[in-house]
């Protein structure tokens, strides 16, 4: 797999990993959700159908606080989450809302337009998008590009690309 560039755009940081097991998935989504500038991140996920996107989501969710069942929005296209946040800052309590979208269904990137997602991507918050690129250049700059790709035995090659401030955050 082929690192997403985006046209005109140079990546602040590109870090190189391997996930042998889930455990590692699980891992780098804990620390990620461990920063603070994940509350204001568009993430992107990049990678073949049963590569780990939807798993690592899963564990990013999961270590953010979400409970239940945090289901693929495959066929909904997007799952809303809404959680109780206690602010590093202030102290003070604060909703975080995310928004976990997956593209795959989309035949033609003006569906983006059409489902009225402008709005969401322009609020506050964590959007977890999969399948970034069946919305054509309809997204915003991402902050994170986390691209993936199948290695035998399971295990995964990952490459992680800031191209924003936030970004570069998320992999301090």
């Amino acid at each position: 797999m082929t690192v997403p560039l985006i046209a005109g755009r140079h990546p602040l940081i590109v870090k190189n990993m391997t996930w042998p097991n889930e455990a590692a998935t699980q891992s780098l989504a804990r620390a990620l959700a461990a920063k603070p500038a994940i509350r204001r991140a568009l993430i992107e996920l990049h990678g073949d159908l049963g590569a780990g996107k939807t798993t690592f989501v899963r564990h990013l969710l999961a270590s953010l606080g979400v409970q239940g069942r945090i289901k693929s929005p495959t066929y909904a296209v997007v799952e809303p989450y809404t959680l109780k946040a206690s602010s590093l800052d202030s102290g003070h309590n604060l909703e975080l809302s995310i928004w976990h979208f997956d593209f795959y269904r989309f035949n033609d990137p003006h569906e983006w337009e059409e489902a009225g997602f402008r709005e969401t991507f322009a609020s506050p918050g964590l959007k977890l998008v999969e399948w970034p690129e069946k919305a054509g250049d309809h997204l915003p700059l991402p902050d994170l590009v986390i691209a993936i790709e199948m290695q035998p035995y399971e295990s995964r090659r990952i490459t992680l690309t800031a191209h924003t401030p936030t970004g570069a955050e998320l992999l301090a």
